[in-house]
């Protein structure tokens, strides 16, 4: 059994790039044997990890294949994922079912192959890496919100189920990073909603103006796992995130839904 501080084997996925690939080196950096894995494996061979795998986790076959390779897996970073910025009615249904493939699907494909080992050990610990958008409904930004909302759902399910087992289950919850996360994601627009993408991008620019470095957040990642005792469900790694979350929460539905209107239209 893997105890807190002692090195352990950890599989992450979505590695790059980003979170992923800052993951991969503190954590080699703190002694532990990480398995990184792509879905193009030449974007791993300049980083010093353990190991390295290809996977795409939205395929079933690759998922088994890597964790067969992999072996033991102390710890799952379920990292992959990606953004779609659109309004609701311009995204195509195609488009959104390929989002929660990765964002959703893919982390809990992940899950379920990992676990009969867990279980097996009565041990292990199962990240999920979140976002502070599961807990805010904002325009254009609802398909990547609500995969983060059902990952998030899921996950708070699954940590009552194995709680028996010994085994942990945490979301990392980010904000704003200093990645070219937002610059990657993908864009569908339609002209009814020009003026709308407009401020909003206006809108998240102006709060991206002191983003959490990627350096930072996989170190307080790394922290998390090295601290004693059970992890908390929740884990804010970046400065802003507890704040982003409490600003929704603290509102009922109608005062939340006046402010944001409010500031992307003041002029109204």
């Amino acid at each position: 059994m893997s105890e807190k501080g002692a090195p352990r084997r950890i599989l992450i996925t979505g590695c790059s790039s980003g979170i992923g690939r800052a993951l991969a080196s503190e954590l080699t950096c703190r002694g532990h044997h990480v398995i990184a894995t792509a879905r193009r494996l030449e974007t791993l061979d300049d980083l010093d990890v353990a190991g390295r795998l290809r996977l795409d986790v939205i395929d079933p076959a690759s998922v088994s294949e890597a964790i067969a390779a992999a072996g033991r897996v102390d710890v799952l970073i379920n990292n992959a994922g990606y953004s779609v910025w659109g309004a609701v009615e311009a995204v195509p249904v195609s488009e959104m079912q390929a989002l929660f493939e990765t964002n959703l699907f893919g982390a809990l494909r992940m899950a379920q192959a990992v676990l009969p080992q867990m279980r097996a050990r009565r041990s292990g610990i199962i990240l999920q890496i979140s976002s502070a958008a599961a807990r805010r409904g904002n325009p254009l930004l609802g398909h990547y919100s609500a995969s983060k909302a059902a990952l998030e759902m899921y996950s708070e399910a699954l940590r009552l189920e194995i709680a028996r087992f010994g085994i942990d289950v945490s979301v990392v919850v980010l904000g704003s990073v200093a990645t070219s996360f937002s610059d990657n994601r993908r864009r569908i627009s339609t002209p009814a909603y020009d003026d709308l993408t407009q401020r909003a991008e206006r809108q998240i620019a102006a709060r991206r103006v002191q983003p959490t470095q990627v350096e930072t957040v996989a170190q307080r990642i790394a922290d998390a796992l090295a601290a004693r005792g059970r992890l908390p469900f929740r884990i804010a790694a970046t400065d802003d995130a507890e704040a982003l979350v409490s600003a929704r929460m603290s509102l009922d539905d109608q005062s939340w839904q006046d402010q944001v209107l409010s500031r992307l239209y003041p002029d109204a």
